[in-house]
């Protein structure tokens, strides 16, 4: 996961899957909160699912132990290990919003043809969040136990494909607090032309 999960704990009501449940979001949606490591996906995504009332699960749960052994060891994933990774968060939000709750995920979700999987469960939105390099590492290398190590930064950013006009979501950035951040979010999630807003740019390389 992206950082420390106090606030995870705080926002959300845990059942014995894991997942975190409310029914305060009158219209079901899946939300994927985006981008590469060291931004903040869990802690907003987190806190976004508490205001919502939306169902809650950690993307990286989803990882088969072989995955997080690799990532653990330094290599990056392949498309091979990240399918099945992929699939099993589909098939979770499809069983969700079959269920009439809304759900939200932290996912790193960094290529077009990753999101259109994630897309085929129904309603979902992509919440993109950016942020500079210095800052993104900065995160990482601040974390204490967590399977990502800093020099994947650079693979990840190699991959990501930020969203497109024609994608259902927006890119947010994370220099801000975490409730900023998500007040941001809510407010874009319900302005049909805020979602279709010009998206900020991936993290430029001269912020190296």
């Amino acid at each position: 996961m992206d950082t420390d999960v106090t606030e995870t704990a705080m926002v959300s009501t845990q059942t014995s899957n894991g997942t975190a449940t409310g029914g305060t979001d009158r219209r079901p949606r899946a939300i994927v909160v985006m981008g590469v490591a060291g931004s903040g996906k869990t802690t907003v995504a987190a806190l976004l699912a508490g205001r919502l009332g939306a169902s809650f699960a950690e993307g990286d749960d989803f990882h088969s132990p072989a995955n997080v052994a690799k990532m653990a060891a330094g290599h990056p994933l392949d498309d091979d290990d990240r399918w099945p990774w992929l699939r099993g968060i589909r098939d979770w939000f499809a069983t969700e919003l079959g269920e009439g709750r809304s759900a939200v995920v932290p996912c790193s979700a960094l290529r077009r043809s990753y999101r259109d999987l994630l897309e085929t469960a129904g309603d979902v939105r992509f919440v993109h969040l950016t942020g500079t390099y210095d800052l993104l590492r900065e995160r990482i290398q601040g974390r204490a136990g967590h399977f990502m190590k800093p020099e994947m930064l650079d693979s990840q950013l190699a991959t990501l494909e930020p969203l497109q006009d024609d994608e259902p979501g927006f890119a947010v950035d994370i220099g801000q607090r975490p409730d900023q951040i998500v007040d941001e979010i809510l407010r874009l999630l319900e302005d049909p032309a805020g979602e279709r807003r010009p998206l900020a740019s991936a993290t430029e390389p001269e912020d190296r």
